[in-house]
């Protein structure tokens, strides 16, 4: 690798200087002996609380839409683009900023995609009819896609691989709790204050750009792949003043040499390439089934309940809820046991566990409420643990050169999965009947355990640099 330094001859010019491929190994060993100091924590409320309104604004529109479709005399066509609008534009973000972060950082980055998702959650407040909504849910979603693949990386890319797994997922539990409290504030704000008030709520992330621009390091790992390595050593130095200060005495570092191809520069097309195309294609896999799954339960369970079943509104609300807590419960479960337990072994129980209450809805029928509540929150609930901790498991497949890229092109397929289980739910009920639609979500969910048997690699303890030699 090769970094720049003044030359001494010349102001204003800069000569090369090569430095050992083991500085750069040197610094990664430093990473991997760190605790979790106040700073790491500090990193993941700020990037979490990014992540919790990137959640919210996902599901911000489905509870003002009641009153927009009133206000400005809407189709059901117009709903359905407003809706789909916002997904198509996190697919655009994913893979956009997903390779923007491979060139200028995760950090700054970052700090684009919350300007743009706060500055669209504004022009919703502004929205006058149903086009001018759709254009900024759009635009709104391509920062809210590209925000959490880019977060995802940023994170992974400073704890040790021991630690990684539990640090990740409890910040990255944030998500489904987020989407929660977007039904909390639908169900008590917007009959009193109106549909503005949904995205009045959602300008909170703004206060987080100065923090997030001023006080937080860039990644040292990305820094050091780009061959800036004394600004990465003063990460690392950083990081490492804070444990020495809580009293941690650090380890010697464990140096592994690192080939020279750590440092190349990014090229998406690698991803479909020697190790990493099985691993593109297997990921890409479980995004698609988890999401078509859980997303297609979340959206229609409470119209189910309501139209099928004929609960009360509030009853059907409430019943949703209850789904989506049991959800969150599972998925600090899977945070605080994934490390231990290992991705692989947890992503095959769990789609394989999850087939067995969609099973069992299949065989009863679907009759009542009760039997899907219980038994669709079950299937719900275990493969959430999947759904919401495959950005980790993304992060850890790639190379630093390709982490984000790839956690984005990854992270696509979830908005596609999020598009077509709504829509197979709706076909499958309007021809077919209920019962068919827990028989396919249970197909789906045995392709997925299948393909996590069959394809997925095991990444718990090991470090993102052995991972991908």
């Amino acid at each position: 690798m090769s970094v720049l330094v003044a030359d001494g001859a010349q102001f204003g010019t800069a000569t090369t200087v090569s430095l050992p491929t083991t500085t750069n190994a040197e610094l990664i060993a430093r990473i991997e002996r760190l605790p979790v100091t106040p700073r790491l924590m500090l990193i993941r409320v700020v990037v979490g609380i990014a992540t919790f309104f990137d959640a919210y604004t996902v599901l911000a529109i489905a509870f003002a839409m009641p009153q927009l479709v009133t206000e400005w005399k809407l189709a059901p066509a117009d709903v359905g683009m407003i809706i789909s609008a916002g997904y198509v534009g996190q697919l655009f973000g994913a893979i956009l900023f997903g390779s923007l972060a491979e060139r200028i950082g995760r950090l700054k980055t970052l700090f684009i995609t919350i300007i743009l998702f706060v500055s669209m959650d504004i022009s919703c407040l502004f929205a006058w009819s149903g086009a001018s909504m759709m254009a900024f849910r759009f635009l709104q979603g391509v920062g809210t896609g590209g925000e959490v693949p880019v977060a995802s990386a940023y994170i992974n890319e400073f704890i040790g691989a021991e630690k990684r797994g539990r640090f990740f997922l409890l910040y990255e539990v944030i998500f489904p709790v987020g989407l929660m409290f977007a039904g909390m504030v639908g169900f008590l704000l917007v009959p009193v204050y109106g549909w503005k008030a949904m995205f009045v709520v959602g300008l909170i992330p703004s206060i987080l750009t100065i923090p997030l621009r001023w006080f937080m390091p860039e990644s040292p790992r990305w820094l050091a792949s780009k061959g800036r390595v004394a600004q990465a050593d003063a990460v690392v130095k950083l990081l490492e003043r804070d444990a020495r200060r809580r009293g941690v005495i650090l380890r010697d570092p464990a140096v592994t040499p690192l080939a020279a191809k750590a440092t190349a520069r990014s090229d998406w097309r690698e991803l479909f390439r020697g190790i990493y195309l099985k691993r593109t294609i297997m990921i890409w896999g479980l995004w698609l089934c988890a999401y078509m799954i859980n997303n297609g339960l979340v959206t229609w369970l409470p119209t189910l309940y309501k139209q099928v079943f004929h609960l009360p509104l509030q009853t059907s609300l409430a019943y949703g809820w209850v789904t989506s807590g049991v959800g969150v419960i599972a998925s600090v479960v899977c945070a605080l046991s994934i490390d231990k337990v290992g991705r692989k072994p947890w992503y095959a129980t769990a789609f394989l566990l999850g087939t067995l209450p969609l099973l069992a809805l299949t065989a009863l029928g679907a009759t009542s409420a009760t039997e899907v509540l219980i038994l669709a929150t079950a299937a719900y609930a275990v493969l959430q643990t999947i759904a919401f901790s495959l950005y980790l498991y993304s992060a850890e497949l790639y190379p630093t050169r390709l982490r984000a890229i790839g956690t984005g092109f990854g992270s696509a397929w979830l908005r596609a999965g999020s598009s077509i289980g709504p829509l197979l739910v709706g076909w499958i009920v309007g021809d077919f009947g209920i019962r068919y639609v827990f028989a396919a979500f249970a197909a789906v969910a045995l392709i997925g355990g299948l393909v996590t048997l069959r394809f997925a690699i095991e990444t718990k303890g090991r470090v993102l640099e052995e991972l991908s030699p």
